[in-house]
């Protein structure tokens, strides 16, 4: 019974699982120091503070830098962008003091910067490197002192098929071959490392676990929230106690037998993953920020559907597209590992075809396999032979992968790469006019923090797939979950989502959501936009399943004032500019599209590729004549946000009255629509669970 149901278990998920399980971080979030024997600084303390609620994760960074050497020294640190993260603070300390950043366009922002340097001037500045690294210099750290900074970021917090993930990224992807060139990183933190995160729902959560971090302490609040605490502080606290003070120096909250803190490495992604109750209602949510009743207003809308998605049982195609380009040199084996369990998790009457691709293109298989277990050993064989090298030609491994579709049966095409491409065809526009011409989906694994997300997700979106980022800190109990039902039961194609005001005093506008084209089991819909007035509103949402129309309706009412999550407009920003910023992909150089995204930027006080966060002293704010707009919005989040956490986590549902669905949502038993669905009973869940955690922790003991 159990070798059945594992034979049933996705492709994608499969593959997904093998990714994950054990390849080295090829680099670090950490203190960059030049490779010319430079003195290094150290990283003393970092504090990390989570608090997901109402759909959103805010997040705020604390760390000392400390400066051993007899000369004043720069800092800089780097981490990778967290996905969808919308940089909100920067706080560098001067004279004992907090001093916020603005938002300035970059190459001014570098301008100043480096003038106060050389005037002997505190700053400090933040960056962001593309998609792939934020990185943040601070002038000076005095000889034998330390400084503070603290970095804040906001991001979507989304649930699929029952599922939350939150990932705070350490491990950089090795793929900035001009970086790794000159920089080489200090990645230990000397002092006191701690993470604490605090998960607010309305919802019923039945468990909460990380699992690269099997130590954590995880307690739950009397009101159903959850909280994790990570620290390296000889004593760590119960799983009941209360989480540390993180202003605390270490020796104040350890006991007198105590050892000395260990040193901590930011070298591997705290995943923390929460899991819904069963049988949950699909839902409508939304919450809304309108301080002001004749202002405008920032809304987010958060659709969990419940549809009748039936599995689908015929024999499919799946085509694997593999990178094996230079940067892939770590993750190599876990590939192999992947490919091994997807292909050993086919039905009878699936087929196969592995594709490998680096400076070019080339297929392993020949033709498409059946996946019986003497090909299936056979293409093993090949695929352990492999070796990682050369540059990434993904346009060619993409082509060659759909060229070889049969247009004769439902064929998908599962790529896995870090996807940072630099040999032939590199432009976004290329990449979407080739998934266009051909009918498959995209199935794509991100592998790593580094990867070039604005390329991936577009073309995988574009063909009705969907994207997947993976951790090397992820397990089964996300990745396998939420891939299951997507491969294996029908979707809602042709997306259309519709919201309009029922009366005459509501105006809707600026609405921005992803592009979804196809909605798979299990998935989530966030759509934000701004309205003024208030009033009733219609949400339709519509599309075909098996070539039949359907419709799903929800009324529900706009607020004519709402003050506790101006966050929203920051989240709404964020959206717009990566929506401006996937026209550039398409158009190229833009002056009018680019400087839309440095005004969107400088305005919500945002991070992005155009811009950069700028700190100087009090006085010289003034005398710069630079306008102190995000000091005074971060304001106002800090007090709206004292006021939610004083209250329990109020309900965001709005379609109550009249529930736009009729089933519950999927779950991660296969609960919901769809019947029992491919995994089986939650006690198989558990049991896969333990043991592929098991494997993972005596991989490492063994490494």
């Amino acid at each position: 019974m159990i070798t059945q149901t594992l034979k049933r278990l996705t492709l994608a998920a499969g593959l997904a699982l093998g990714v994950v399980a054990t390849a080295p971080a090829a680099d670090a979030a950490g203190l960059m120091t030049p490779k010319d024997g430079t003195p290094a600084l150290d990283l003393r303390d970092q504090a990390v503070d989570v608090v997901v609620e109402g759909g959103y994760a805010v997040v705020t960074v604390e760390q000392t830098f400390a400066n051993p050497n007899a000369e004043d020294m720069e800092a800089i640190y780097s981490f990778p962008v967290p996905e969808r993260a919308a940089v909100s603070e920067f706080t560098y300390w001067i004279d004992g003091k907090p001093v916020t950043a603005e938002v300035l366009e970059k190459e001014e922002a570098r301008k100043i910067y480096e003038g106060e340097k050389a005037a002997g001037r505190e700053t400090a500045i933040a960056e962001q490197d593309a998609y792939k690294t934020f990185d943040m210099t601070v002038w000076p750290v005095r000889a034998g002192k330390d400084v503070k900074i603290r970095l804040a970021y906001i991001q979507p917090a989304k649930l699929d098929t029952g599922i939350g993930r939150f990932v705070y990224p350490l491990e950089e992807g090795g793929v900035d071959d001009d970086k790794l060139a000159f920089w080489t990183a200090n990645e230990t933190v000397t002092g006191r490392f701690s993470f604490d995160l605090h998960l607010r729902t309305d919802y019923t959560v039945e468990a909460l676990r990380l699992p690269a971090h099997p130590d954590a302490a995880i307690s739950k609040d009397p009101d159903g929230g959850w909280r994790v605490h990570i620290d390296n502080a000889a004593a760590t606290p119960k799983a009941d106690s209360a989480p540390v003070d993180d202003a605390a120096p270490a020796d104040e909250d350890a006991p007198a037998t105590a050892q000395p803190t260990p040193s901590f490495k930011l070298d591997t992604d705290i995943v923390v993953y929460w899991r819904q109750a069963e049988n949950e209602p699909a839902r409508v949510d939304m919450l809304a920020y309108k301080p002001e009743s004749d202002g405008r207003g920032t809304f987010m809308l958060t659709l969990t559907p419940g549809m009748d998605l039936k599995p689908i049982t015929e024999g499919r195609d799946f085509i694997f597209v593999l990178d094996r380009s230079g940067s892939m040199g770590g993750k190599m084996s876990s590939l192999t590992e992947g490919v091994s369990r997807a292909l050993g998790q086919l039905n009878p009457d699936d087929r196969f075809r592995i594709v490998y691709f680096n400076d070019s293109a080339r297929e392993l298989t020949h033709g498409f396999m059946n996946a019986n277990e003497e090909s299936i050993s056979q293409a093993l064989e090949w695929v352990r032979n492999v070796d990682a090298e050369g540059g990434t030609n993904l346009y060619d491994g993409l082509k060659l992968g759909l060229d070889a579709a049969d247009a004769d049966r439902t064929s998908a095409l599962v790529l896995v790469t870090d996807g940072v491409a630099n040999v032939g065809r590199t432009e976004v526009k290329d990449f979407l006019a080739l998934v266009k011409e051909q009918d498959v989906r995209l199935f794509t694994a991100i592998m790593g923090n580094s990867a070039n997300r604005p390329l991936l997700e577009p073309m995988t979106l574009e063909s009705g797939g969907f994207a997947s980022a993976v951790s090397n800190s992820d397990d089964i109990i996300g990745v396998l979950l939420q891939a299951t039902a997507k491969v294996t039961h029908e979707a809602l194609h042709g997306v259309k989502l519709d919201l309009d005001p029922s009366g005459s005093g509501l105006t809707i506008d600026d609405l921005r959501r992803k592009g979804i084209r196809t909605l798979y089991r299990g998935e989530q819909m966030v759509l934000f936009g701004h309205y003024r007035g208030a009033g009733d509103a219609e949400l339709t949402l519509s599309g075909e399943i098996s070539g039949k129309p359907v419709s799903y309706e929800a009324s529900f009412a706009f607020p004519e004032t709402a003050n506790l999550n101006p966050e929203l407009e920051r989240l709404w920003a964020f959206a717009e500019i990566e929506q401006e910023l996937r026209k550039l992909d398409l158009l190229g150089s833009d002056a009018d599209v680019k400087q839309s995204v440095i005004d969107t930027s400088k305005e919500y006080g945002i991070l992005s590729p155009f811009t950069s966060m700028l700190v100087v002293r009090d006085e010289r704010f003034e005398e710069l004549a630079i306008d102190r707009s995000n000091r005074d919005r971060l304001a106002v989040e800090e007090t709206a946000r004292e006021k939610r956490m004083s209250a329990p986590a109020p309900s965001t549902r709005v379609d109550t009255q009249a529930p736009m669905f009729d089933a519950p949502r999927p779950s991660h038993s296969g609960g919901g629509s769809g019947g029992s669905g491919a995994i089986g009973l939650p006690g198989l869940i558990l049991a896969i669970l333990v043991l592929c955690g098991t494997l993972r922790l005596r991989r490492r003991e063994t490494a």
